[in-house]
């Protein structure tokens, strides 16, 4: 009896053993596709000081020199940064080198306000800045403060009398904070650099001015004469 039943368990085995062995084995799970970067989110600070929106190594490099007291800077803000955000700098396309011209003391009151907290704030402040351009400038225009040797105080009476100091709290930025921004030697040295740097340019001719891979853009002030410009967009994709 048990030869018999140890024979009948081998062929057993037999039977079962081809049935495992086909027994299909799970598959991994499919890798998702790797996100594409969103290079809106990327702000670097370059050599001569500047602050550069987007992909670094982008096939065109953009520069707009432009002063915050400047109304057509403020235009060109309004109408074509968040396309060319979302269209060309978010894909890598095209990247924002932002410089300053600095014209007034209200101008470069705010180009020290707008470098406060650096490369991780500076976009948001420079967009605020010009997103609310009208109602400070309002109040620059009818501004009486008194000439001060104290260039840190006078900027700072600047922006607590135009409301730069309460437009960047509520991004926050306490007015203790901006005061040491207005102090910032080595802020005041880039923005001013960057000032007489445009003067360089034989073609420059005022804010906005625009400089695409190397070259002057010469009757280009506004989004409508740089939209052409620009490359080409894909058809599909992000």
């Amino acid at each position: 009896m048990l030869p018999r039943l140890l024979s009948l368990l081998a062929v057993g085995a037999l039977v079962v053993a081809p049935a495992i062995a086909q027994t299909p084995k799970p598959h991994p799970a499919a890798a998702r596709p790797a996100a594409a970067t969103d290079w809106t989110r990327t702000v670097t600070l370059g050599a001569n000081g500047a602050y550069i929106l987007g992909n670094p190594n982008a096939r065109t490099r953009l520069v707009e020199y432009m002063s915050y007291t400047c109304p057509h800077c403020s235009h060109f803000a309004a109408e074509g940064m968040a396309s060319l955000k979302k269209d060309w700098i978010r894909r890598g396309l095209v990247s924002l080198e932002v410089r300053n011209f600095v014209r007034d003391p209200f101008d470069l009151t705010a180009a020290l306000l707008a470098r406060c907290g650096g490369a991780t704030r500076f976009i948001a402040n420079h967009e605020a800045l010009f997103a609310n351009f009208d109602p400070w400038m309002n109040v620059a225009q009818s501004y009486n403060g008194a000439e001060s040797a104290d260039k840190v105080a006078q900027m700072a009476d600047i922006a607590d009398k135009t409301g730069l100091f309460a437009l960047l709290a509520k991004r926050g930025l306490t007015p203790a904070a901006q005061r040491q921004c207005l102090a910032d030697k080595q802020a005041m040295s880039d923005v001013l650099g960057l000032t007489a740097n445009a003067w360089d340019i034989k073609e420059f001719s005022g804010t906005p001015f625009f400089v695409m891979n190397g070259k002057a853009l010469e009757h280009v002030h506004d989004w409508a004469t740089l939209r052409p410009l620009l490359p080409p967009l894909p058809r599909s994709g992000n």
